[in-house]
């Protein structure tokens, strides 16, 4: 069955280790997309956080974001599907997440919020310069982070958390999803862990979107590389894996592309729609 819609993840899958969108990705893309394929990043990141040199390709319309808290139609600047996390529940888990040796931050209605003495130890938790410039660009600073979204009233799309101690992360990972059944407990990059409602995956914003669009989730293929990306290529007619994907994502995929810094998206399209 021919591909009609690319779902691709951005860091550590399309985008190089400099945070960069190769030219060889890019025109494989293009490509793509010149035979009718719908394009769609599907991120962690919220809309405006994707990297302007992809947000300005003139074939990228629709996205999925927040790990599928969004699903998102550009033209249109309207939101096709959302599933946030409560504020009840969010203040519940910042409670939780106090006691932890982390740092956290959240995603309320497309924009990134870190309480200020978290972003004032940025550096001590992202060591590595890119992540750290990266994250910083996507956070607004707030003295009184819980008061703040108290006052906004808004339920949230995303909570990450940044660890250096990763035993300590590694014991989260297995707790956080056990006292939080509501919540999804994923990562994306080594030392983070991200929190989404249980209904919020980027297999789910795949569904949505191939189902507004009346595709056949069997002619999508998803390109990912961490363990948010697992039920996007498990939801994909063909999912693939980058040559450094997390094991779960290389053992679930159909197939396994080059790395990120070896343009291993545009291999992937070249073999199965080119």
């Amino acid at each position: 069955m021919s591909i009609k819609i690319i779902f691709t993840d951005l860091d550590g899958t399309l985008l190089d280790s400099e945070k960069r969108l190769p030219e060889a990705d890019r025109a494989a893309l293009a490509r793509a997309a010149e035979k009718g394929v719908h394009i769609v990043p599907a991120t962690g990141r919220f809309y405006t956080g994707i990297p302007e040199a992809l947000r300005a390709l003139p074939f990228i319309r629709y996205a999925v974001c927040v790990n599928g808290a969004q699903v998102y139609d550009a033209r249109e600047d309207a939101v096709l599907a959302r599933a946030e996390i409560p504020l009840d529940l969010a203040m519940r888990v910042f409670d939780r997440l106090d006691s932890l040796p982390a740092i956290y931050d959240c995603y309320l209605d497309g924009a990134g919020y870190m309480a200020t003495a978290f972003y004032r130890r940025l550096d001590e938790y992202i060591t590595d310069p890119i992540i750290n410039r990266m994250v910083r660009g996507m956070r607004t600073q707030v003295d009184d982070f819980k008061g703040y979204l108290a006052a906004r009233g808004r339920s949230l799309q995303k909570i990450v958390l940044f660890f250096r101690d990763m035993d300590a992360r590694a014991v989260a990972l297995q707790t956080l999803p056990t006292e939080f059944p509501e919540l999804a407990v994923t990562s994306a990059i080594p030392n983070n862990i991200e929190l989404n409602i249980a209904s919020a995956n980027k297999g789910a914003g795949l569904l949505a979107l191939c189902g507004h669009l009346g595709i056949d989730p069997a002619q999508a293929m998803a390109l990912g590389d961490g363990s948010n990306d697992l039920a996007m290529i498990q939801a994909a007619g063909l999912g693939v894996a980058m040559a450094n994907a997390d094991p779960a994502v290389l053992a679930a995929a159909d197939y396994v592309t080059g790395s990120n810094d070896e343009s291993g998206v545009a291999q992937a399209i070249e073999k199965f729609v080119l």
